[in-house]
């Protein structure tokens, strides 16, 4: 079994599609399905099922994608250690960000990285809080930033900004009219929440949960899978929803969502890394970057 093998039977699975993984891979079809024909019949097992034109994990390929993922983020790993000694002018460097994070925080910083040391890759995935710290966890990824509460004893985590959140509601919502809402009002309306799991679902939910009203009292219309979605549903008068005000700034502006003041608290965003891996001189660097850049936002 080969590096090369785990690579391209990981980027066929998460394609779920031959053709799309050699593509992302820049290899033939050929080449990636003789790399996964290889893997089957060396250990007389199928690691995949053909439904048509698709293919889905097996049993055994979903445990086995789990010590693929696990084997290439060691062989990065011990890469990294390398290239680190080449003074930040090669290199990788593996982010991980929650929503808000990665869509509206990290990017600027990343561009700002990214002329300094034009010789570190980088790449970002995005996903909900629980995600980002699994993908740390398990060394998928070199740094995860998140806004919600992380309890994990394998992760060490710092405080690296903050962020703003807001009450919006729709231009069509009765509490347009209104100022400010005391969160006795919270149980008056439907509420459009993300899905849970998400740090923003967290605090919101915990918002709600401490004003005195009973869980059960409190409607929710919708839980949806992203920020954006959330915003146009709170957009159409689906309901109210609390959010971080880097989310809903452009549509704060334009008059979309109007923003009420209801004492909210203001969350902090979390930076997240193994405790017990090596910590490259790049995942430093975009550590004093990211603080560096908040500190100026003050």
């Amino acid at each position: 079994m080969t590096l090369e093998q785990l690579r391209i039977f990981v980027a066929v699975a998460e394609h779920e599609h031959m053709t799309r993984a050699a593509e992302s891979l820049h290899l033939t079809q050929s080449a990636t399905s003789a790399a996964i024909a290889a893997l089957e019949a060396r250990y007389a097992t199928q690691l995949f099922h053909r439904v048509g034109r698709r293919i889905e994990l097996t049993e055994i390929g979903r445990a086995f994608l789990i010590e693929a993922r696990a084997v290439l983020a060691r062989a990065a790993a011990a890469t990294t250690v390398l290239t680190d000694m080449a003074g930040m002018t090669r290199g990788s460097l593996a982010l991980a960000a929650s929503q808000t994070v990665g869509n509206y925080f990290l990017p600027p910083v990343m561009a700002h990285y990214r002329q300094r040391f034009p010789g570190i890759d980088l790449s970002l995935r995005i996903g909900n809080t629980e995600q980002v710290a699994d993908w740390v966890r398990d060394g998928e990824v070199d740094l995860g930033i998140v806004e919600g509460a992380v309890d994990d004893p394998a992760l060490a985590t710092q405080p690296v900004g903050d962020d703003e959140l807001v009450l919006v509601v729709g231009q069509s919502h009765p509490w347009a009219r209104q100022r400010t809402i005391a969160p006795a009002q919270f149980a008056e309306t439907q509420w459009v929440l993300r899905e849970v799991g998400s740090g923003t679902r967290a605090i919101a939910q915990s918002v709600l949960d401490q004003s005195g009203i009973a869980p059960d009292d409190i409607r929710i219309a919708m839980e949806l899978p992203s920020n954006e979605a959330v915003c146009a549903a709170v957009v159409a008068g689906a309901g109210a929803s609390i959010i971080s005000r880097l989310v809903a700034a452009a549509l704060i502006g334009s008059g979309d969502l109007i923003a009420l003041e209801a004492s909210l608290p203001t969350r902090r965003f979390i930076q997240l890394r193994h405790k017990e891996r090596y910590v490259t001189q790049a995942a430093r660097e975009m550590s004093e970057m990211i603080m560096a850049d908040q500190a100026a936002r003050l």
